[in-house]
């Protein structure tokens, strides 16, 4: 059994020595040539699993670190009898400290130090949703809820922040690409605190810019290509790196591993526990990684590598 790992996801270096040919890559030594003849894919979202990198290889099992799937064509595989398994969950409390950090850090802004107990409007009241809200409940703020296919249908628009956590989808009743878009944006209370750590293609950057609204940015469209005129006028901005904890990518890496043993009837193996490097935690973080961003655009994806784990 040969397995392709991507070499940033921790814990998984030589745990499956002695029962499978491993060959840990980099997300873009993925291509067709690379994963014909493997059986086993474990990636990242810089990897698109599509018929392009698919077709005629012996590919049967996908785990994707992450909670979401857009980067992975899900019908193709349906079709081809390939098992995706992500991870939804593994990064929630990761990002919900995000937020937490990116709302603690905005606090200048006008519309909040106006306000004694600010609003947080909740968009997609998922697994990560529901810890965002729980956590500004605790802080005092006023929370309104809106994900329409759960029943909740909260008008947001009058918030004095609105956090985006919903999956990236084009089509169904409820599609949320460019969920955030003009009319939203136009809607909203003047310089109310727009945050994205969802997905790029949720909120409409063009819109953004045409607005009054201050924003805190991690999720881009078209990264890592970020757009600098988006980049500059982010409050605070970063790489797509607000799940990045070690509790975060531990739990991912064990879900895969899991699933992976599983899917080929192996002993249910453990992760090998690594050090690694601890990042910066101390108040103000992620002032000084939207400092080093805005100074090194051109840095997105080397600094999202070279990311120590909060």
């Amino acid at each position: 059994m040969k397995v392709l790992i991507d070499r940033y996801i921790p814990f998984l270096q030589g745990v499956l020595d002695g029962f499978a040919e491993v060959c840990m890559l980099e997300p873009g030594q993925f291509s067709s040539e690379t994963v014909h003849d493997a059986d086993a894919l474990v990636i990242r979202t810089r990897t698109r699993c599509d018929a392009h990198l698919l077709d005629g290889s012996s590919v049967q099992f996908i785990a994707t670190a992450t909670i979401g799937t857009d980067h992975i064509d899900l019908n193709y595989c349906r079709m081809h009898n390939i098992r995706v398994v992500s991870c939804p969950g593994c990064n929630a409390q990761a990002v919900c400290d995000y937020i937490e950090e990116a709302i603690c850090e905005s606090s200048n802004l006008e519309i909040l130090k106006s306000s004694n107990t600010p609003t947080l409007g909740v968009v997609g009241v998922g697994h990560v949703g529901s810890l965002v809200a729980a956590m500004a409940e605790r802080r005092g703020m006023q929370v309104v809820l809106n994900d329409p296919p759960r029943g909740l249908n909260g008008d947001v628009t009058g918030c004095d922040i609105i956090t985006f956590h919903t999956p990236l989808t084009h089509d169904g009743q409820y599609p949320t690409y460019h969920l955030c878009d003009e009319s939203f944006l136009k809607r909203c209370q003047p310089e109310a605190l727009i945050i994205n750590a969802a997905r790029g293609g949720v909120v409409d950057e063009q819109a953004l810019l045409s607005s009054r609204q201050p924003f805190v940015i991690d999720t881009w469209e078209n990264e890592p290509l970020i757009r600098p005129e988006v980049l500059r006028r982010a409050t605070l901005a970063s790489m797509h790196i607000a799940g990045y904890s070690v509790e975060g990518k531990r739990t991912a890496s064990r879900m895969c591993l899991s699933a992976l043993c599983g899917h080929f009837a192996l002993p249910q193996l453990h992760l090998n526990e690594e050090q690694l490097p601890q990042g910066d935690n101390k108040p103000g973080w992620l002032q000084r990684i939207s400092e080093q961003l805005k100074a090194t655009p051109e840095s997105f994806e080397t600094l999202r590598k070279e990311y120590k784990l909060r």
